[in-house]
């Protein structure tokens, strides 16, 4: 069952009908949990009893370390003078770390279990020569398939635990806090929500006002209209470039760079957007994850624009633990490195993400330093607040950020490397032409550049409607759109479709 099918439409119909003629929480949150549990069981059902194990371990770890911080020694109350209270305070700070350093590890050991072995094994097979390791490298790709969600899972977990050590309430319930973890609309691809955001949402949940049954309906035919129209369509061009790379062109290799970037976009916040729909019609709102990141001029600006809930995710766990901006401009970049390359692990198990984490950690380290150079030259920061240094900025931004989505779509090096290298005065085997061009698109190469050139130019009007003039749709043209976006998926729409990119993640 994928959000683009009738399957999805009638489930989700279904558990609408069923989870608003209750009246009682808990019944809707059973009925949250089996709805769930059924979305998933639909994908991989053999790793129900992982993750309803997973759950319940970090449910009970949470509880844990929550007990041990009510059990913290005040020393207004406690009968003891101070050399005492300071070792029981420090028993008590001990314990409450154990339990969190525990649980961050399980949780990573786990997404390491699944995603990085093969990698590992391999790493080592072909640094040092040893045949058994590449062995059962091959092995694992071979027979162990990564549940589908895991990262974002283990993220979500991570941050909850974390959350409770700083001293917010753990879940009292384990229904409250399933039904939280496994929401099926998040379950797979994000986007990553704290429970205690969740938590604040049933305290007040009620049925969807009219206006949030038009933006539920809205935001599910609009991701639909993306990802099945758009980004399928760009993503069967991208496939065909991608595996025959030696055979394109220099022109072919820059459009099919330039389509990858798109197609990840459109397909990644067609997803959250269904899934923030389908959210909405349950009364719940999830965090958005995208705010017109091909818009931004600096790499700092796009990454507080693009697949926003990881950017704060690596913020609030990673970079303001590690000291932030507090610690000395060289600690602040190197931060930003090592919170990027994480970024780029967490993304798979190859070479290629952890080149393309290293980059753009080193890109935030650069505009870290001409940013502070800016603000002590005058005539600097009246040139990137100028039109012209505007532009250029925005130009040599998304020049990188698409650049750099070349090592993320091809994680070989080898292959992206010689993508890199023949940008420019490779001449592309007449038979790509034929068989990618005119077969297989039924598009002559200009008309393939105009078509992208007409989404850039859509997601320019949106941008400034949105943002500029401040405009946005109303209800009655809301409601009239969404049948046209569905009746032009079920049109349009590649037979099949395409796997969500980021199930893979």
């Amino acid at each position: 069952m994928t959000f683009i099918s009738i399957v999805y439409a009638l489930f989700l119909l279904s558990i609408l009908g069923i989870y608003w003629t209750v009246n009682k929480q808990r019944s809707r949150l059973w009925i949250l949990l089996i709805a769930s549990l059924v979305f998933y069981t639909s994908l991989q059902v053999e790793y129900i009893p992982l993750l309803l194990l997973g759950t319940w371990i970090n449910y009970r770890i949470g509880r844990a370390i929550a007990k041990t911080s009510e059990r913290q020694p005040n020393p207004q109350t406690w009968q003891l003078v101070s050399d005492d209270w300071q070792t029981q305070f420090a028993a008590w700070e001990r314990r409450r770390l154990i339990g969190l350093w525990g649980g961050i590890l399980f949780n990573i050991l786990v997404l390491a279990g699944f995603k990085y072995i093969p990698f590992i094994f391999n790493t080592l097979g072909t640094w040092f020569g040893l045949p058994a390791a590449q062995e059962t490298a091959t092995w694992f790709q071979q027979n162990i398939l990564p549940p589908l969600g895991l990262s974002f899972f283990v993220f979500e977990c991570i941050a909850y635990l974390i959350d409770v050590y700083r001293g917010s309430p753990a879940s009292a319930q384990f229904l409250r806090f399933a039904s939280y973890k496994l929401f099926f609309p998040k379950l797979i691809s994000g986007p990553i929500t704290r429970y205690h955001h969740f938590q604040r949402q049933l305290k007040t949940l009620i049925f969807p006002s009219s206006h949030d049954w038009v933006e539920g309906l809205w935001l599910i035919a609009c991701g639909a209209f993306k990802k099945g129209v758009v980004a399928d369509r760009l993503g069967i061009f991208v496939t065909l470039s991608f595996e025959n790379v030696q055979r394109a062109g220099s022109g072919d290799l820059w459009l099919a760079t330039i389509a990858y970037g798109l197609q990840l976009f459109l397909d990644f916040s067609g997803y959250v957007d269904i899934a923030r729909g389908s959210a909405i019609l349950l009364g719940f709102n999830l965090p958005k994850n995208f705010n017109f990141p091909y818009f931004s001029t600096s790499i700092a600006d796009f990454w507080r624009r693009w697949h926003i809930t990881l950017g704060d995710w690596l913020r609030n766990y990673l970079y303001f633990p590690l000291g932030g901006s507090r610690v000395g401009l060289g600690r602040t970049c190197l931060n930003l490195i090592l919170v990027m390359l994480i970024a780029g692990i967490w993304h798979g198990a190859a070479w290629g993400f952890i080149l393309w984490g290293a980059v753009h950690g080193i890109a935030l380290a650069v505009h870290r330093l001409t940013d502070i150079l800016s603000k002590r030259v005058e005539g600097l920061k009246l040139l990137w607040k100028s039109i012209p240094g505007t532009l250029f900025s925005w130009f040599l931004t998304q020049t990188f950020v698409f650049l750099a989505w070349i090592p993320f779509r091809l994680p070989n090096l080898k292959e992206a490397g010689w993508v890199m290298q023949h940008f420019w005065g490779h001449t592309g085997d007449i038979q790509f032409t034929e068989k990618v061009y005119l077969e297989s698109l039924g598009l002559q190469r200009i008309e393939v550049t105009l078509l992208l050139v007409l989404i850039w130019l859509i997601m320019t009007l949106s941008y400034a409607m949105n943002r500029g003039l401040k405009l946005q749709l109303n209800w009655p043209i809301k409601i009239a759109l969404v049948p046209l976006c569905l009746y032009a998926v079920w049109i349009f729409a590649p037979e099949g479709g395409l796997p969500y990119i980021y199930f893979d993640f």
